[in-house]
C-alpha cells in the first residue's frame, strides 16, 4: 500500500527545481499538472493578452467604465471624505480642485496589475475554488491600495512636485507590484494542492 501524501514542515515551492521541495531542498513527487516551464509560458501568454485587450479598448465604452467610474469618481469621493474644504471634482479621467489636481493616465488605473495579478491566479497551481476565492479577493485587494495610491499621489502633487515625481514614477508602482506578489505568495502557500515525497 503506497503512503499517503502529507506535507512536512517546511515543504515550499522551488523556482530552481520547478517543484516543491521538503525543509532539506529535496525535490517532492509536483501534483499532476502542468509544468513550471508551461506555466510561466503561459502566465506571459495570458499577461501579454490581456494587455493588448485593454490597450484595444482605449478611448471606449471600457476605458471609460475602468477609468472614469471606477477609479476617478471613487477617488473624488474619498478625497471629499477626507478633506472636505478641498473640493475635489472628478472630470473625466481627472481629478480636479483648487490648488492642484491629477490626471490618472495610462496605468495609473492598476489594469497592468490586474493583468499580472489574473495571469498569476490563472496558471497556479490551485484548486478552482481557492484559485476564484483567491482572484477575487485579491482584485479586492488591488482596488483598495490602487485607490489609496489615487489619494496619496493626489495630495502629494497638490504640496510638492519633486515627491509627486518619486511616489508617481518609482515608489509606489514597486510597491503594488510587492504587495500583490506577497498576497499571491501568501494565498498560494495556504491553498497550493498538498504533495507527497517520491522516496
Amino acid at each position: 500500500m503506497p503512503p499517503s501524501p502529507a506535507i512536512e514542515p517546511g515543504t515550499h515551492w522551488s523556482s530552481e527545481h520547478g517543484t516543491y521541495v521538503d525543509a532539506r531542498g529535496v525535490p517532492l513527487r509536483a501534483p499532476s499538472g502542468l509544468r513550471f516551464p508551461v506555466r510561466v509560458a503561459l502566465f506571459l501568454l495570458i499577461f501579454t493578452v490581456l494587455m493588448l485587450g485593454w490597450d484595444a479598448s482605449r478611448g471606449g465604452a471600457v476605458e471609460r467604465l475602468v477609468v472614469h467610474d471606477a477609479t476617478v469618481r471613487p477617488a473624488a469621493w474619498l478625497a471629499n471624505l477626507l478633506t472636505p474644504a478641498v473640493h475635489v471634482r472628478a472630470v473625466g479621467s481627472s481629478l480636479r480642485a483648487p490648488g492642484g489636481g491629477l490626471n490618472i493616465l495610462n496605468g495609473c488605473e492598476g489594469v497592468d496589475a490586474l493583468c499580472l495579478l489574473v495571469a498569476a491566479f490563472l496558471v497556479a497551481p490551485l484548486p478552482r475554488g481557492a484559485r476564484t476565492s483567491g482572484l477575487l479577493r485579491g482584485i479586492g485587494l488591488l482596488y483598495a491600495v490602487n485607490q489609496g495610491r489615487i489619494l496619496l499621489l493626489f495630495y502629494a502633487f497638490r504640496r510638492d512636485a519633486a515627491l509627486f515625481a518619486t511616489l508617481h514614477g518609482t515608489v509606489t508602482p514597486i510597491l503594488v507590484v510587492l504587495l500583490l506578489a506577497a498576497y499571491f505568495h501568501f494565498w498560494l502557500g495556504r491553498h497550493a494542492p498538498a504533495v507527497a515525497a517520491t522516496a
